[in-house]
């Protein structure tokens, strides 16, 4: 079946097109009792505004934009992405449903700034939120010179004109050491996401700190967030002369191939060796044995993100946006340390 149109409507309610045009549109023209008539007649029809002519009247598209720079693959099995979308796409429901998620994914940032380009020009998008903030990032530039609305996640903040929606990640790596070094950790290690991103080294350098701060041996082992870059670095740190006692991982796919790689070398988790994972969710739970996690609250990420750039849209003065702080949830897969074989 065809959408309705106005004329369908004109036809069902006996009256004019002009006339459908003025109730639907809230105009003066036609009585309160025509008004009524056309939008019941409109929704038994089930009939709703177009956004290309929406476009035309206001300017708006109806829709934000969100580039995921990273595989499309990466979607399906890294839990961040899965749950800040969730919490952008129950903002927009619960902001009546009016606004649509534009999602693409990328595989370089060249390719993410001529969407951003191509999505301004052809008026598709109102505004976007960026994620994974790199160092010298050039795109803050491009939406800046673009005039396109957008809000970053996961950023400190600083930069003019861009509001951000971010969690202080040091307040959970001070946890997680504080907990590790009362179980008696003196040789921690950390499996890193890309050292291109902000939020890598704002981990890396609290990560360092903490550890100074505790008197701990520390290194970080940088990969790509995949079970493949997980494992890797893992294998790397077991087979060295002074393995640690504990490892923090980046994300949850990379602890749960860090527990294969462990467990395929003969040690024990977590008599030998502790794992912690950061993003908590079901998977952390589901292995065995279930793996301590750093619980953030992404879905709030996304929901604040969608609130902060709605008023960017509408000229709304905003502020920089700090989430709750990450909670450590221990499970089975910390305990206190031994001295390795």
């Amino acid at each position: 079946m065809k959408p309705p149109t106005i004329a369908d409507i004109a036809r069902a309610a006996g009256v004019s097109k002009g006339a459908v045009s003025y109730a639907l549109n809230g105009k003066p023209g036609v009585s309160e009792l025509t008004r009524q008539r056309v939008l019941r007649i409109a929704d038994e029809l089930g009939w709703h505004p177009s956004s290309a002519a929406r476009a035309l009247i206001d300017g708006r598209s109806g829709a934000i934009g969100l580039v995921v720079d990273r595989p499309a693959w990466v979607l399906g099995i890294e839990s961040f992405f899965m749950q800040l979308i969730a919490g952008i796409e129950a903002e927009l429901s619960a902001n009546g449903g009016g606004t649509a998620l534009l999602l693409q994914a990328t595989e370089d940032a060249e390719a993410e700034m001529a969407a951003y380009r191509r999505w301004w020009g052809e008026r598709r998008v109102d505004g976007v939120i960026l994620v994974d903030l790199r160092e010298d990032d050039p795109r803050p530039g491009v939406v800046r010179e673009l005039e396109l609305p957008a809000v970053i996640v996961g950023h400190a903040g600083g930069i003019e004109g861009l509001p951000s929606v971010r969690i202080d990640d040091g307040v959970a790596i001070t946890e997680v050491l504080g907990y590790l070094a009362a179980l008696g950790h003196r040789r921690v290690a950390r499996v890193a996401g890309p050292g291109r991103f902000v939020h890598t080294r704002e981990r890396t350098d609290a990560f360092a700190g903490g550890a100074l701060a505790l008197g701990l041996t520390a290194v970080t082992l940088t990969a790509d967030y995949s079970a493949e870059g997980g494992a890797q670095a893992t294998r790397r740190l077991l087979s060295g002369l002074e393995r640690p006692t504990a490892i923090v991982y980046d994300n949850d796919v990379m602890a749960v191939a860090g527990l294969g790689v462990a467990q395929e070398m003969g040690l024990d988790v977590p008599a030998d060796l502790s794992i912690v994972a950061w993003d908590d969710n079901a998977l952390c739970s589901l292995v065995r044995p279930a793996l301590t996690a750093v619980g953030r609250h992404v879905p709030e990420h996304g929901r604040q993100a969608v609130r902060t750039l709605l008023k960017v849209i509408d000229g709304e003065p905003v502020t920089d946006v700090t989430i709750d702080p990450p909670v450590l949830v221990p499970r089975a897969s910390t305990a206190p340390a031994r001295s390795p074989h």
